[in-house]
């Protein structure tokens, strides 16, 4: 597989995985709107016709499979390509995100497999499969209270400055990559390129808010410097 096709492959799945970290985002924050409407989000989800849920999580683990092993065997070629590190030349030529692209993909991948551990799968904790109610129920049946598990989880520290490190290096990852995929599909032109690039840095750093004021406000809740969240579960 030639090095072009794999550019397009990064840029493919990349672009999967962009749109799909801004739609869990925009799911997450509803934790602000209240329990009734995060519930009733995650009930629709999880009860999504079987070709539309599945067809879902299989693009999306494709994706990330690909997306994974393509860059892995980029970084090979380029450091075939320059046996020699010359640390002046490439930081001078290189921004810090660019610079550290694989390191920090290697630590998003591991957030990754924690966050499916500890929320998804709930292997980590798996306490919180106790935790059921019937609000956000469209039908009143019993149904698994996302909105409890949510602030459960964020009022554990660790758990709190983990995930926010984790989104900022997300959130670095996504302005270099999210750039280089508009140059790997062919619409960064010249012309374009600061355009593009603000729109990278933009879009980078809303998915770093939007995702970590989540966890930051809870643990502020915790601490009584806020009160938004059901206080029945502080």
């Amino acid at each position: 597989m030639n090095s072009l096709i794999k550019k397009y492959l990064m840029a493919l799945t990349g672009f999967v995985l962009v749109g799909f970290v801004f739609v869990h985002m925009i799911g997450n924050l509803q934790v602000f709107m209240g329990q009734e409407p995060l519930n009733a989000y995650a009930y629709f989800l999880q009860n999504l016709p079987l070709p539309i849920l599945w067809g879902a999580r299989l693009t999306l683990l494709v994706s990330v499979i690909i997306h994974v092993l393509v860059a892995i065997s980029l970084i090979r070629e380029n450091k075939k390509a320059r046996p020699i590190k010359n640390d002046i030349e490439v930081t001078k030529k290189s921004k810090w995100h660019s610079l550290r692209m694989g390191v920090s993909g290697s630590i998003i991948l591991s957030f990754v497999f924690f966050h499916l551990f500890h929320y998804t799968i709930r292997i980590i904790y798996p306490e919180y499969d106790n935790l059921t109610t019937t609000i956000g129920s469209p039908n009143g049946e019993v149904i698994h209270d996302v909105y409890a598990m949510m602030i459960y989880g964020f009022k554990k520290e660790w758990i709190s400055i983990f995930y926010v490190v984790a989104m900022f290096l997300l959130c670095k990852h996504l302005v270099h990559g999210v750039s280089s995929m508009f140059q790997s599909l062919g619409i960064r032109s010249s012309s374009m390129k600061s355009k593009l690039d603000i729109v990278s840095y933009i879009y980078g750093y809303a998915i770093f808010i939007g995702f970590s004021i989540i966890p930051i406000s809870v643990v502020a809740q915790k601490y009584g410097l806020i009160s938004i969240f059901n206080s029945n579960l502080f």
